[in-house]
């Protein structure tokens, strides 16, 4: 009973906020001209900007886990829309901060020691403050300067009874607008907690941060700080303390004698890099989070928003971008079908079609001129008409295209990121897509299958004893279609071990 009274006046909070910005977005009531009419009548009129400006400053307005939300939507232009998308991005994860006892209580809570033990000194006084945590900046006992970050007080507490009220939004609205269900409201739910719970154990961005330091090891133009694991649990996490400018400071930076030209270079690799080389990227790089440290080198804080792509997705990613880059649309679209992202009973060449409608604006234009991270959403966009499966990890990739994008566009206006990492670009497909990797890639898969003979072997051994043993009776026809189907086998395997002996004699040649 509590839970309920406990929802209800919550959902009159939400509902007040939301009206007073006017702040819902009105598309989704197209269906049900009787909400339409009373949301009309309740809605304060004459709110200034977008309505994805008004929702993000209603989320902002009812806390943490609904800033958490606004970041999520952010991220998901099939749902909510590009320009939509693009106004939530730009929702600010600060809050007042909290009191330094607090903090302290925390961190002595987590490691069970006074401060003082762990602690030169600690500044009351935090240097930053967001949404689930704020940042101290601190002295170890050993002399390190370090940056410490602890959770807000009751955090886990406020955003599980939140996570409980969405869920309930989430039924509520399916069964008020059926049309809804199409946006798989629960599903989002259900990413959504599982991501912020994530966030919210230090150590996982902590271990997050550690992966990427090791991926730009031998790397002197990308800098990740160091974790100090003794001050780092759940709800503490303590780093290296960085020294320097952030990155949306260009006059500072200037006056430090360093070319911003270079460090947008710079930049520019290391998320190629990352995207590509290594499959894991940081995907909030918005330039809050980048500073250039007094070494002049790009220097990443913040590693709560991680994102990840397999190998085959990265492939797929490269193929894509050259077929629209190229106007080879075929290509971009067998590669979909291929992919399994559309499915095989819709056309290829409507989808061909619509591949060329967004790949043609860009012919004849100069790579500083094409945003990619536009591209892609253009992209997500069309391919909802194509049932394609929305592929979480790549709208976050595009989400943070577009944050990388606006980060190079201050450190220098007229050049664009992707020109200057064209090179890298050039060599990471020709070492990966290429035909000299594609033989590679055939060969590895032929010799994968070569492997698992024996195993195969061992197993239809095992069958045919299990059979045998057993007594299993089939009917004479059964046997007949069996003998039949074995015989059209033989023939094909036959054909396929020769294949095999052949490609198996021009790998030999290669490695001589």
């Amino acid at each position: 009973m509590f839970r309920i009274l406990r929802n209800l006046i919550r959902m009159a909070v939400i509902g007040r906020t939301v009206a007073r910005h006017d702040a819902l977005p009105t598309s989704l009531l197209g269906t049900a001209p009787g909400l339409l009419w009373l949301w009309r009548r309740v809605a304060r009129k004459g709110v200034p900007g977008r309505e994805g400006e008004r929702l993000a400053r209603a989320l902002a307005e009812l806390g943490p886990t609904y800033i958490k939300l606004g970041q999520l939507l952010s991220t998901r232009s099939d749902l909510v829309g590009e320009r939509m998308a693009v106004d939530l991005a730009e929702l600010q994860d600060k809050l007042p901060p909290f009191p330094g006892h607090q903090a302290r209580a925390i961190v002595e809570a987590e490691f069970g020691q006074p401060v003082q033990a762990l602690f030169q000194s600690f500044d009351d006084k935090p240097v930053a403050a967001a949404s689930i945590a704020q940042v101290h900046f601190a002295v170890t006992a050993d002399g390190q300067e370090v940056a410490v970050k602890v959770l807000r007080p009751g955090i886990e507490q406020a955003f599980e009874r939140d996570i409980d009220l969405f869920y309930r939004l989430a039924a509520l609205a399916q069964w008020v607008l059926p049309r809804l269900k199409r946006l798989r409201l629960t599903e989002i739910v259900d990413t959504f907690a599982r991501t912020s719970r994530l966030e919210m154990d230090l150590r996982m961005e902590a271990a997050a941060a550690s992966e990427l330091a090791s991926n730009f090891k031998d790397d002197v133009t990308f800098n990740v700080p160091k974790v100090d694991w003794e001050r780092t649990g759940g709800r503490v996490l303590t780093l290296e303390r960085i020294r320097g400018f952030k990155v949306d400071e260009p006059a500072r930076i200037s006056a430090a004698g360093f070319d911003r030209d270079e460090i947008l270079a710079m930049a520019s690799a290391s998320f190629f890099n990352q995207v590509f080389r290594d499959g894991f990227f940081h995907a909030d790089l918005h330039p809050g989070n980048l500073f250039i440290n007094e070494q002049g080198t790009i220097t990443a804080v913040d590693f709560g928003i991680m994102g990840r792509l397999d190998r085959e997705t990265r492939y797929y990613l490269a193929d894509m971008l050259i077929g629209f880059l190229t106007g080879d649309y075929r290509r971009v679209a067998v590669v979909h079908f291929e992919a399994g992202y559309v499915p095989r009973h819709q056309s290829i060449e409507i989808f061909t079609q619509a591949c060329r409608a967004i790949g043609e604006p860009l012919q004849n234009k100069p790579l500083a001129d094409i945003s990619v991270g536009r591209l892609l959403a253009q992209l997500f966009a069309v391919t909802e008409q194509f049932e394609m499966e929305t592929q979480p990890q790549l709208l976050l990739l595009q989400k943070s295209m577009l944050t990388a994008e606006g980060v190079g566009r201050l450190l220098n206006p007229n050049i664009n990121m992707w020109e200057l990492a064209r090179p890298l670009i050039e060599e990471w497909m020709r070492e990966n897509r290429g035909p000299e990797a594609q033989f590679i890639n055939d060969a590895g898969a032929i010799l994968s299958t070569v492997r698992r003979i024996p195993a195969l072997v061992s197993e239809a051994e095992r069958v045919t004893r299990d059979i045998s043993e057993g007594g299993v009776r089939l009917h004479p026809q059964t046997v007949r279609q069996m003998l039949n189907g074995w015989e059209t086998r033989r023939r094909s395997d036959r054909a396929a071990l020769w294949v095999i002996a052949a490609l198996l004699a021009v790998i030999a040649v290669q490695m001589l």
